[in-house]
């Protein structure tokens, strides 16, 4: 099972920006521990990051084909990107959002997510945790 990992914009910076919301850990750390928890369920992961919104379009829209699953963190892109929901539309894969804070507990402009309806589930608030409960929910649906 291959699956690709977006972060979006900023979560370059984990462990730096914020670490009363988005915790300590790096997103080097994270994609270290999701990388181990696909070698024990059988997942390949390739990961990316970008702050910019076309380069997470174009790699979203280069998945098509070739992988299994797709668990994105669009950060503040969350709220704004129509183009990122509109790429969403082409994968027929399950597709998890994951917000490592609760966005629905934060600033009343982060409680509306433009991708929502168009991803299998959401995980958000359970901080580096919601990565690896999304390889689950991936790792489940494909079982199916």
């Amino acid at each position: 099972m291959k699956i690709l990992v977006i972060h979006g914009p900023n979560l370059n910076m984990l462990g730096k920006r914020e670490p009363a919301h988005y915790g300590m850990e790096t997103m080097e750390d994270i994609n270290r521990q999701m990388a181990e928890k696909g070698l024990q369920i059988g997942m390949t992961l390739d990961f990316f990051q970008s702050n910019h919104e076309g380069m997470i379009v174009d790699t979203i829209q280069s998945a098509y084909g070739r992988y299994d699953g797709l668990i994105i963190n669009p950060a503040a892109y969350t709220h704004t990107s129509l183009a990122i929901r509109d790429a969403l539309l082409l994968l027929d894969i399950p597709v998890i959002e994951v917000h490592l804070s609760n966005i629905y507990k934060r600033e009343p402009f982060r409680h509306h997510s433009v991708i929502a309806d168009v991803v299998a589930g959401q995980v958000t608030g359970f901080g580096s945790n919601g990565y690896l409960l999304a390889m689950d929910a991936v790792f489940q649906m494909k079982r199916q």
